[in-house]
């Protein structure tokens, strides 16, 4: 499995939602959010995160992505 960011707000800058690759489920980040919280453990347990483009993040630009998760 692996998630890619989009943005549900377009007004915002940095994109606060993800979706799995498959397209089976979205969420938006958020505490609280069970799916947010499973999100989070994936990531940091080094699954495949990728950009709105569906480009892989990898290295400092994962690092400083995880810095920012609420």
């Amino acid at each position: 499995m692996s998630y890619q960011l989009y943005i549900a707000n377009l007004k915002e800058i940095t994109p606060n939602a993800a979706m799995t690759t498959d397209g089976c489920k979205s969420f938006l980040f958020h505490p609280d959010n069970t799916d947010y919280q499973q999100f989070v453990r994936d990531i940091n347990n080094g699954v495949q995160l990728n950009d709105a483009n569906g480009n892989a993040i990898t290295g400092t630009e994962l690092t400083t992505f995880i810095s920012t998760l609420p």
